[in-house]
């Protein structure tokens, strides 16, 4: 089966600047470089960050399939919830562990020792490296519970105890308004302006998704911490993405190594036709994105049809609804979290009655048609049509499934996160296949090799989780 590797990409997207015309009494010679620059390491962070969690490849990523928005061709393991024969959680905790948190870890030590920044650059740039941390420390935490945290990543440290994912949690949040605080502190230095492959360095742009990403944090912990939940709420929503042109997201490039590694697969493989899961719901629906998800099966009795292959079975591929262009295209940008999900959020908080700006229903109304219009390429009158249809049309008094239905629909192609929210929101109702080998999985089992190397804090964090189970459930996730 084949495997994507995540490429060091860096190089081809930014040069390193060097300073000239020093003092000699500074004793240091910019022009030889003994340590990777720290614009270097956060874009391949950035970079290998946004592909974990946008990339199809289900050796790393099988998330789609946990969502039922693909079924199998030929190979049905990851539908049937087969985790551990080619070890899948083994490959995403050690991406995000080796490949994106070790370099933001490394670009830290970096911008901290550079005497040629400004303590406001210097502030910036370190801002700027936590949220992406907290990002991805957040990321773990919601894939597989408690983790190595504050002793991981030490390379002399290989036996680094886990801690509970609640106070994980807690402690990101404080990093996170340390960062949006440091950033307020100095609006106008500059930041990753050649390395920074989201934003280029704006500030103004890193407060909004770090606000935004405060947002989401606050609606996560909002059934066991409600009152935590609405604190944060309130403090996130003014400074919000309010446009689609906002979102946090990696426009890739139109060749590898560095376009999205969707187009790259789905170029190579015929792996993957729709789920009749999601299309069905989306042809009750008469939802406007199916052409853009999918495109119509070209042989057997459903050509020219929008038919989803049997969840959980190996199917045909040319008799089914199969991935559409627009995921095809090597420039679609990978998301990390967008306007569309801050007025989901938004929609979600004001049901709970925190003190947020709008109306739910309005809230609800603009999420959907950002989907629609912004990310899949339909127009305002499609979503406008869309909006007054039976199951479409704003309940609020059954808001969890409203929310949760088209939250499952819209982030088609963020299922990562979308994995998370279905799970928090228990929206849509998801059966599993006859063929599974368990429940729909609520969280990532360990990895093997850290029941082998780092057994006795594996059997403690295990114990804490009520055992190492795709069933266990997060601290967040309350039955």
């Amino acid at each position: 089966m084949k495997k994507t590797i995540l490429y060091s990409i860096a190089a081809l997207f930014l040069t390193a600047g060097c300073v000239s015309n020093l003092d000699d009494d500074f004793n240091i010679d910019p022009k030889k470089a003994t340590d990777v620059p720290a614009a270097t390491l956060v874009s391949n962070a950035q970079f290998n960050l946004t592909s974990i969690i946008t990339t199809p490849d289900y050796n790393y990523n099988p998330f789609r399939y946990y969502l039922q928005y693909w079924a199998a061709v030929q190979y049905p393991d990851e539908s049937q919830y087969n985790i551990n024969s080619r070890e899948i959680n083994k490959a995403f905790w050690d991406v995000i562990y080796r490949d994106v948190l070790s370099d933001l870890r490394e670009a830290r030590k970096t911008v901290d020792a550079n005497a040629f920044l400004t303590a406001g650059e210097r502030a910036s740039q370190v801002a700027a490296i936590e949220i992406l941390e907290v990002y991805a420390w957040s990321v773990l935490v919601n894939t597989f519970g408690n983790i190595p945290y504050s002793q991981a990543l030490d390379i002399n440290n290989v036996l680094a105890a886990y801690e509970d994912d609640g106070a994980i949690y807690a402690d990101l949040i404080k990093r996170l308004d340390a960062a949006i605080a440091s950033l307020n502190a100095h609006p106008d230095a500059s930041g990753f302006s050649t390395g920074d492959l989201y934003y280029g360095g704006d500030t103004e742009s890193w407060l909004k998704f770090a606000n935004s990403l405060k947002l989401r944090f606050a609606l996560t912990i909002a059934d066991v911490e409600p009152a935590n939940a609405k604190k944060l709420a309130e403090e996130a929503a003014a400074h919000v993405f309010t446009s689609p042109e906002e979102d946090a997201q990696l426009n890739y490039t139109a060749n590898m190594p560095t376009a999205n590694p969707m187009s790259d697969i789905l170029a190579k493989r015929d792996d993957n036709v729709a789920a009749n899961t999601l299309v069905d719901v989306m042809n009750k629906l008469s939802d406007p994105r199916i052409d853009e998800f999918f495109q119509p099966a070209t042989a057997g009795p459903n050509a020219g049809k929008y038919v989803g292959g049997v969840y959980g079975v190996a199917n045909a591929y040319a008799r089914y609804a199969q991935p559409g262009t627009l995921l095809r295209d090597p420039v679609l940008p990978g998301l990390l979290l967008s306007y569309t999900e801050v007025e989901f959020l938004l929609a979600e908080a004001k049901l709970r009655g925190f003190n947020v700006p709008g109306t739910a229903a309005a809230h609800y109304n603009a999420a959907v048609t950002s989907s629609i219009v912004h990310d899949f390429g339909g127009t305002q009158a499609e979503a406008s049509t869309y909006l007054t249809k039976p199951g479409v049309v704003f309940d609020a008094a059954n808001w969890k499934k409203s929310i949760g239905t088209q939250k499952w629909i819209a982030m088609h192609n963020q299922p990562v996160e979308g994995w998370k929210e279905w799970r928090r929101l228990d929206y849509p109702v998801l059966q599993k296949p006859a063929q599974a080998l368990s429940e729909i999985p609520l969280r990532f089992p360990y990895p093997f090799s850290e029941q082998n190397l780092n057994g006795a804090n594996y059997r403690a964090a295990a114990t804490a989780m009520g055992g190492d189970e795709v069933t266990s459930r997060i601290f967040w996730d309350k039955p």
